[in-house]
């Protein structure tokens, strides 16, 4: 039976045709691939997405690891069976570990052999004995861009015991020694800087507790090159002229040495002692400084608006010799320099000419006495009750209401200095949005306390006033006031926070020492302090507190920026500072969200800083930006951002 040949009525296979559809698939995926990466990375060059080993290294945490010293050197030196640098050693452990730093503990020997050269931090825990060795590769290896965090006398003393001398203190860190603190207090004062990467997120003029059993060191910075963070001189009970002081007591700097960075503590982190809050305050300090060293973002709010670098609020006070605030008129009406004037309500109530016409020069507050305290600490004494307190400042309130032009008052000075929790309950129900008290506290910024809702601002003691300085001092030269004024401006000035310049008719302005005030406010001013009113004040703190920032470094050529207002008011004018830390150009910035409003900026080429003029964030908005540009060179990868 013969077969039939079946007729093929179906599609002929091409094979170039799969191939090349195949080939146009393989194309446009890889297309769509390097515009995907371009779309989060930036700018970038072929050979930074290869998966060489370099670049997968990238993406682990060995590229951080950090490499803490345990010196046999130092621990021969110490007394048999003392625990000290074993103890100091398990504490930067546990830091590490909560902050989630790779690390290992290397020996004094991995050091001299060269074997430490790949770790990117080394950490030299009291590490005061170093051999010559040891000290050669660590230069070495700072000088090629390494990073070390020292505490305490570095290299002070030989291999064999003998003492060495600063020179590596001075050569590496850019210091010199000032002095060895002799352990005859508990514990010692330490007071932090703001608006610096190191104290980001830590309020400005910050005291921390530090214990004196390992003879914490002061120092001096040398070269510019060095920042000085801290200082150990104590306003509050050390006599000496402030600005010396503070030049001689740095406990904390930072810098660079060659193409590397360093961190220096004048004290060990087991001496810090204190409560809840300073530990919490320390640990993000320990974090900045390890994100400083590790060339990773660092972020935080500026505490004044742009360009200003401190502030200050002039505060006359209205008690005996009422008259003598006519002595300021003067000077208000030539200048208009902001005030905030406190009364006894029964002064004002004497007084009601008066009263009106200084309503003129400024706004007013209410001081009214609410109970007794020797101190913060005291135990004994309580102030009064809380409708007590409540009747006072009604009373208050309504009586000075009754004697100025612009009523009504909203801030509150207790006569003796002190408050409670029952204080800031009565403001909330009465009205007051403001205290200032003449107690010292732990920071030279306001505060804002929320009560039923309400915020309030606090405003403590950060200088020494007139009641200081003329009665206690016995200073009655107007030179002898003048410098010690401006030593407590300079002071603040140096922190960065704010100077309450507190003045009384009984004191200060009585006519042989009013000029002082004056001259005062000039100096202030050419400070480049900002000079607000109290209501300025408030709202800028109120909005400054709501402010958060968050950037990521996306790639070697572009940054990630998110400006957020998750507060109830709307921010206007301020500027977000971008210190990127290395040379760059051909700045542009953009966004990946359709109708982001993108801000104008300048860019500072002597320090590397970008700066966003934002001109307004309205309540709950989130701006995300992207920062792109070229690098001029890539040695340094820090980026820190304020506003």
């Amino acid at each position: 039976m013969a077969v039939k040949s079946a007729k093929n009525t179906g599609f002929t296979v091409n094979y170039l045709i799969i191939f090349i559809g195949g080939l146009v698939l393989i194309i446009a995926a890889i297309l769509v691939f390097l515009l995907v990466l371009k779309g989060v990375y930036g700018r970038y060059e072929i050979d930074e997405i290869t998966p060489t080993k370099a670049n997968l290294s990238l993406l682990t945490a060995e590229k951080n690891k950090v490499a803490v010293l345990y010196s046999k050197y130092t621990e021969n030196r110490l007394e048999d069976g003392d625990t000290w640098l074993s103890d100091n050693v398990s504490t930067w452990e546990s830091f590490l570990s909560a902050n989630k730093f790779a690390y290992d503990i290397i020996s004094d020997q991995t050091i001299e052999l060269g074997n430490h050269m790949g770790y990117k931090v080394i950490i030299l825990p009291g590490s005061s004995s170093l051999s010559d060795r040891e000290l050669s590769q660590l230069k070495k290896y700072i000088n090629n861009g390494g990073s070390i965090f020292a505490t305490g006398g570095t290299a002070t003393v030989s291999q064999d015991a003998k003492w060495r001398g600063w020179e590596f203190f001075t050569e590496v860190f850019g210091m010199n020694f000032t002095r060895e603190m002799d352990p005859e207090e508990t514990y010692k004062i330490h007071t932090l800087r703001g608006n610096l990467p190191i104290t980001a997120g830590i309020p400005t003029g910050y005291t921390l507790k530090i214990a004196t059993w390992d003879r914490p060191i002061y120092a001096k910075v040398l070269e510019p090159r060095t920042t000085q963070v801290s200082f150990w001189f104590d306003f509050r009970k050390e006599a000496g002229l402030v600005r010396e002081q503070i030049e001689n007591s740095a406990g904390i700097a930072y810098g660079s040495y060659g193409k590397g960075r360093f961190v220096w503590f004048g004290f060990e982190i087991n001496s810090v002692i204190g409560e809840q809050e300073d530990y919490i305050y320390f640990d993000r300090m320990f974090k900045n400084c390890m994100n400083w060293l590790t060339y990773q973002p660092v972020s935080y709010i500026r505490d004044w608006p742009s360009p200003y670098d401190a502030a200050a609020v002039l505060i006359p006070t209205i008690t005996n010799e009422p008259a003598n605030i006519s002595n300021l008129f003067g000077v208000m009406r030539n200048y208009r320099y902001p005030a905030v004037f406190f009364v006894d309500p029964y002064i004002a109530l004497e007084n009601p000419s008066l009263m009106r016409e200084t309503s003129q020069y400024g706004e007013f507050g209410g001081l009214s006495d609410v109970g007794f305290l020797e101190s913060v600490e005291d135990t004994v004494n309580k102030l009064f009750d809380r409708p007590t307190q409540v009747e006072v400042m009604m009373k208050t309130r309504d009586i000075i209401d009754s004697t100025i032009i612009n009523p009504p008052i909203k801030g509150f000075s207790p006569l003796y200095g002190f408050s409670d929790e029952n204080s800031l309950q009565a403001m909330s129900l009465t009205g007051y949005n403001f205290m200032v008290l003449d107690s010292l506290t732990d920071r030279s910024v306001p505060k804002i306390e929320y009560r039923n809702e309400i915020p309030i601002l606090i405003l403590t003691k950060t200088a020494r006033d007139d009641y200081k300085i003329i009665d206690d001092y016995g200073l009655r030269d107007l030179d002898f006031q003048k410098y010690t004024y401006e030593e407590d401006v300079d002071r603040i000035l140096f922190e960065g926070g704010l100077y309450l310049f507190r003045v009384h008719t009984d004191s200060q302005l009585r006519s042989q020492y009013a000029p002082v005030v004056g001259e005062m406010m000039k100096y202030i001013v050419e400070k480049n302090f900002w000079l607000p009113t109290i209501d300025q004040l408030y709202q800028w703190w109120l909005r400054r507190g709501g402010i958060e920032i968050q950037y990521t470094t996306r790639s070697k050529r572009r940054l990630a920026l998110e400006i957020t207002n998750p507060g109830n008011q709307n921010t206007e004018d301020f500027v977000v500072q971008v210190y990127v830390n290395k040379k760059i150009k051909d700045i542009k910035i953009s966004s990946d969200i359709i109708n982001t409003e993108i801000p104008d900026f300048t860019f500072d080429e002597s320090s590397n800083t970008i700066l966003l003029d934002v001109e307004n964030l309205e309540s709950g908005e989130s701006r995300s930006l992207l920062i792109d540009f070229e690098n001029v060179e890539s040695d340094n990868k820090v980026i820190t951002s304020k506003l």
